[in-house]
């Protein structure tokens, strides 16, 4: 060996043989296209999740409530807290806004001043408030449309005309009614008056007779498009709650018998059907008794 030639330098892997301590660049390289592969398989996976269990059901919720379901308003006659009498049918050609209320209620009580604006605003374009108190008596009513200079008619409501309109378990309950007589939009509690305001507005440039399918709803907490209304025939009958009018006279009596010799498990130690007729709008428990004893009434044909 020539003495004075170079040194040669350490192989640097060039050849193709690992560096000490390190990776061969073909393996790093699949590795990290590797790694890549599997981010991208979850991404994709996030969004068809995020799809279907968030922006989906929330496109349909919101298509559902565009397109709502328009009931006709239930009758209401009443006397109102000024000896007049208030037929929701004379207000057809109107836009209606019917609100549920209570003295003793602070939401109503917040709420109640953006209503005398509204009547002040609109009553020319063919728009009234309508107010039905949830009071146990006219007294604290009358005192308080004086307090509050109410400027539209008001009049206590009764256990009937709640159920008609599906029961108002809360208060306020408001409901938007177009000028075909139709309810476009429910609200459940307090709610911005400027919400229900927009929604007049729509509804005020509606036709008088036709329905409007382009009414868009306030995306609110409380909000509802979908109105569930009571059954008058149900409301009216001798077990409250049970439509009756497919029974004969004897699977009536049969089924009152019935409903009379069960108690009821909600804790009130009634009958099924002494439950029915004291506490008819709220016990769940009872009505779907009742409903399962007519129902097997009804299969037997006795």
């Amino acid at each position: 060996m020539d003495l004075n030639e170079p040194e040669k330098p350490a192989d640097s892997g060039t050849t193709g043989q690992p560096v000490a301590g390190g990776k061969a660049p073909g393996l790093a390289s699949r590795g990290k296209v590797l790694v890549g592969a599997v981010l991208a398989v979850i991404l994709v996976a996030g969004l068809y999740l995020i799809n279907r269990y968030w922006i989906a059901p929330s496109l349909r919720t919101q298509a559902a409530m565009m397109a709502g379901d328009h009931p006709d308003a239930p009758e209401i006659s009443l006397t109102d807290i000024e000896g007049k009498r208030l037929d929701l049918a004379d207000y057809k050609g109107k836009v209606v806004v019917l609100d549920f209320w209570a003295t003793w209620c602070p939401p109503c009580r917040e709420e109640i001043p953006g209503f005398v604006e509204m009547q002040q605003k609109y009553v020319g374009q063919g728009f009234s408030v309508i107010g039905i108190s949830m009071d146990d008596e006219p007294g604290p009513v009358v005192d308080f449309y004086k307090e509050f200079r109410m400027n539209y008619p008001v009049a206590v409501g009764n256990q009937r005309i709640g159920e008609l309109y599906g029961g108002i378990l809360g208060l306020p309950t408001t409901f938007l009614i177009g000028r075909d007589g139709r309810i476009y939009a429910k609200h459940t509690g307090g709610i911005n008056p400027a919400i229900i305001q927009d929604e007049v507005e729509q509804l005020l440039a509606m036709s008088p007779t036709a329905e409007k399918s382009d009414f868009k709803p306030a995306l609110a907490a409380g909000t509802s498009t979908k109105i569930e209304l009571g059954d008058p025939a149900a409301i009216d009958s001798e077990i409250p709650g049970l439509n009756l009018s497919k029974l004969t006279a004897l699977q009536k009596e049969a089924l009152k018998k019935q409903l009379s010799e069960q108690h009821c498990p909600c804790g009130c130690n009634f009958t099924l059907l002494k439950c029915r007729q004291v506490d008819r709008e709220r016990c769940r428990v009872s009505l779907k008794l009742a409903q399962e004893q007519m129902e097997k009434i009804l299969k037997s044909g006795v």
